[in-house]
């Protein structure tokens, strides 16, 4: 049996269930999710603007917490906190376990960025959605797979820190480590990836992201224990959590992460295999405890995914709130003032009334008048000068705009947009760097 434990489900999620699994868990393996589309073209512009940055800005709180209780558990640890920098974020970790007078052996995977194919193909890659010809391309990220990770854990690394590799494959790498499972047995890697999948959100197989008072209750939600899996050889698992720890872990939470993001699940895509989950059952067996069998595979696509980040410009935004009687129609004249003001100068100016109309464009299932409202306006422009202007006239409006506005914010974002393309697999070339540090008697 393998255990494995999901200790982070993005690069902002809490500390202390990760924490908690490695402690009392009896994990083999604890894998932290940390990576996104947007998170690593962020990555790669903070490595362009300083190149020891560009992983994970919580790289350094994590290891603080973990990395003595990882040691002294045995537990080894699977990463994507290397964003755009797995060696940098590597010797950080070095770095930290020294202050600490700690021995760690770190494997830092790299072959994901393949920017330099991306600019040189351009024009070959077909981006989805379409990606305008003048667009600054700053970060090109394939989506690498479980095999990229298998050579980094045969060192014996405690820590293995990647980059952009599919987040199913994190979890799937151990267990074809563990098992000695065949990467051509299609039907053991679509049952790893369904279970890598189930816990590559932590919290929401738990209830996270679950929770709607009143039709899907979820009890010590504060207190949110993260899941693990036992493994077995033949690709079957329980899904668990640890005792005493809140949240739920039933058959309802589990079917809607198994459903979580997945388009086709007869066909759901990954670079080690294309996996059907139509074929998954599910069983419980005691409270916060689910039996899993069953998944398919077919051979893995010939080509890669690749994320994409752009520079998409600037985002202005300003904010201000309304509240007492005719709060809606103070707010919506300020709203009109401002698109007088300023509709001519943005190709897209946006005006959002949060608690009556922000979320579904129009009102929607609302009961009465709102006491309360708060206008934002948010414009696109490539002008930063531009872009300070949307929240200088919002915060006009106090003296200028309808009576009793109040709290008003003004923010200016530099925008990275997101595309996807797909290139030849043989265009991406995985390889990985060992670092270790002995501490000091």
């Amino acid at each position: 049996m393998l255990r494995i434990g999901s200790g982070a489900g993005f690069s902002g999620d809490r500390l202390e269930p990760a924490v908690k699994l490695a402690e009392e868990g009896e994990l083999d393996y604890l894998v932290l999710e940390c990576l996104a589309e947007r998170t690593i073209a962020l990555a790669q512009k903070r490595k362009k603007a300083d190149a020891s940055l560009g992983y994970d800005p919580l790289l350094e709180k994590r290891i603080r917490s973990l990395l003595p209780v990882l040691l002294e558990k045995k537990v080894r640890l699977i990463t994507n906190m290397g964003a755009a920098n797995s060696v940098g974020g590597a010797w950080k970790i070095i770095e930290i376990a020294e202050e600490m007078g700690l021995s760690v052996k770190v494997a830092a995977v790299t072959g994901d960025d393949v920017l330099p194919y991306v600019l040189s193909n351009r024009d070959s890659i077909q981006f989805s959605p379409a990606l305008n010809e003048s667009a600054d391309i700053v970060s090109a990220n394939a989506y690498m797979g479980a095999a990229s990770i298998l050579p980094a854990i045969e060192t014996g690394a405690d820590i293995i820190i990647t980059g952009r590799v599919a987040d199913p494959s994190l979890f799937l790498a151990p267990m074809i480590h563990h098992f000695e499972w065949s990467m051509d047995d299609h039907d053991l890697l679509a049952k790893g990836t369904v279970i890598g999948h189930l816990l590559e959100c932590g919290g929401q197989l738990t209830g996270g992201y679950f929770a709607d008072p009143g039709k899907k209750d979820v009890s010590g939600m504060a207190s949110l224990g993260f899941p693990l899996a036992e493994v077995q050889p033949d690709g079957s698992a329980l899904l668990t959590k640890l005792p005493g720890t809140g949240g739920a872990l039933t058959l309802r939470t589990v079917k809607e992460q198994l459903l979580y993001e997945v388009m086709d699940p007869s066909a759901y895509i990954t670079p080690d295999v294309v996996a059907d989950f139509t074929s998954v059952q599910l069983q419980e067996d005691g409270e916060d405890r689910i039996l899993l069998t069953g998944g398919n595979g077919r051979k893995r696509p010939d080509e890669l995914k690749v994320s994409i980040g752009f520079d998409a410009g600037y985002t202005g935004e300003g904010e201000i709130t309304y509240a007492g009687a005719n709060a809606v129609g103070r707010a919506e004249l300020a709203g009109a003032i401002i698109q007088e003001r300023l509709e001519d100068e943005f190709e897209e100016l946006k005006v959002d009334y949060i608690g009556v109309t922000s979320a579904h464009r129009g009102a929607f299932d609302h009961q009465g008048t709102p006491y309360e409202v708060r206008l934002r306006i948010a414009g696109k422009t490539y002008e930063l000068d531009k872009a300070k202007r949307i929240g200088e006239e919002v915060e006009a409006l106090y003296t200028n705009g309808p009576a009793g506005g109040g709290g008003a914010r003004k923010y200016v974002n530099e925008v990275v947009g997101i595309v996807s393309g797909m290139i030849p697999r043989g265009n991406v070339e995985p390889d990985f760097t060992v670092m270790e540090v002995e501490a000091n008697d």
